[in-house]
């Protein structure tokens, strides 16, 4: 009997060394490892789960400002893994606080709820049932994606160093709803190190996009207040020659074709991408009269935030130039978001590792700012360091381009799979960081 048990000791001894070996030879951690490979089959498990209930989002969404239903089905799903939640802090808005079993960092991770005011064709079964209202932006991806991160972290909360903050944000299409959670008092009920976040995007599904310092171009509206003393003629010309003085771009590039931005050769992947290094204006201003005054608007849209304080100095220089000095009465900035600066650390920090613990290649740099676009993720990003990324969401082999704000938006929800399984595995490592 004692032969047989120091038999069988040193068989399980000779194979403990032999697997430990093994994962020393590969250079990988026995319980890291373990950790991150239960993500991954945690989220193909959760993933038909989460499937219908982005369908269930898409079919039912609400405008900013009305995301009731939205806010019950996420009060209750993350009731149900066991978080505390939170409902009383701004609008719709929903907090889950996920706590894990040992001490570490706070990281926080936002999805916004609301949808698009707009109708266009949707090539879905799943439409919309809400007339005038649609997910044309991704959002019910966004919900779907945060609810399997928690739901993956929750089951495996024990293991956890620290405390993840799940914001479900409203009103990100009126780009208040950031902004109204920290006026009212988000971060002094919580304390996040950092945060993340993300968009689906026009780029392949499984790939993910980032880069340090700005993800979008600064946006501004700018409005010209003259005399009524010019004719309708008069106006348009004067805007045509504000447009072509402002305008910047390198040579034969056209930044403003916003479907470029997946393009290998100029697009946002490649070094000498078109986006980077540009100022876009609206060809067509907005002119109105009331009284004694004429007023001319557009947005503008500029890389180069060191160039914004010139703006306004070369508009007048314009004015002046074409004779109507005496004519002016202001011009001004009537509206300026800010923009997604993300934090250079973190941005190569988390770019690191996704590679490392996935494949390298995942994670694709950004050379360029994205037009147009902008995201009030930017309000959290003054108060705590974070990251937003892009998420490709795309299948071009079978028709869908989840190309945000254009008709015929469709999304591969095999990114829900990508966004679940990366980002769980993100918040792990960041987690157990000093």
């Amino acid at each position: 009997m004692k032969r047989l048990v120091l038999t069988l000791t040193c068989f399980i001894i000779s194979i403990s060394v032999s697997s430990a070996q093994e994962l020393k030879s590969k250079n990988v951690t026995p319980k890291k490892n373990l950790t991150h490979e239960v993500i991954q089959l945690e989220t193909d498990h959760i993933f038909k789960k989460l499937v219908e209930i982005r369908r269930d989002f898409h079919e039912n969404p609400e405008l900013a400002g009305h995301e009731i239903r939205t806010q019950k089905i996420i009060k209750q799903y993350l009731l149900d893994l066991g978080l505390e939640v939170d409902t009383n802090i701004y609008g719709h808005g929903v907090l889950g606080i996920l706590k894990g079993g040992q001490k570490g960092k706070k990281v926080a991770w936002r999805a916004e709820m609301d949808a698009l005011p707009n109708d266009y064709p949707d090539k879905v079964a799943f439409k919309s049932k809400r007339k005038g209202v649609q997910h044309g932006c991704g959002h019910d991806i966004h919900m779907a994606i945060a609810l399997g991160i928690a739901e993956v972290l929750a089951k495996n909360k024990n293991s956890l160093s620290g405390t993840v903050y799940f914001i479900f944000q409203p009103e990100e299409e009126t780009f208040i709803g950031a902004k109204g959670m920290l006026n009212n008092g988000l971060l002094s009920k919580i304390s996040p190190d950092e945060i993340y976040g993300l968009h689906v995007s026009a780029l392949p599904a499984g790939q993910i996009m980032v880069k340090p310092n700005e993800m979008f171009a600064y946006q501004k509206r700018i409005s010209i207040m003259l005399k009524n003393e010019l004719s309708d003629e008069e106006a348009k010309v004067l805007t045509k020659k504000i447009h072509s003085f402002l305008s910047r771009a390198s040579t034969g590039s056209k930044p403003w074709e916003i479907q470029k931005m997946v393009d290998p050769k100029i697009g946002l992947m490649n070094p000498g991408t078109i986006f980077r290094d540009y100022l876009i204006v609206d060809q067509n201003f907005t002119i109105s009269s009331k009284n004694d005054q004429l007023l001319l608007e557009a947005y503008l849209y500029e890389t180069d935030s060191s160039r914004l304080k010139d703006i306004i100095p070369k508009i007048k220089q314009v004015i002046a130039a074409s004779g109507y000095k005496d004519q002016l009465l202001s011009v001004s900035f009537i509206q300026e978001n800010p923009t997604v600066i993300n934090d250079k650390q973190l941005t190569g920090i988390a770019t690191e590792t996704l590679e490392h613990i996935y494949k390298k290649g995942i994670v694709t740099t950004a050379y360029g700012q994205i037009p147009f676009f902008n995201d009030d993720f930017a309000y959290f990003q003054q108060k705590i360091p974070g990251v937003f990324f892009f998420l490709g969401g795309s299948n071009f082999n079978k028709g869908m381009v989840a190309m945000n704000h254009s008709p015929g938006f469709e999304v591969d929800e095999e990114s829900i799979r990508t966004g679940v399984k990366c980002f769980s595995s993100l918040i792990l490592e960041r987690l157990s960081k000093n």
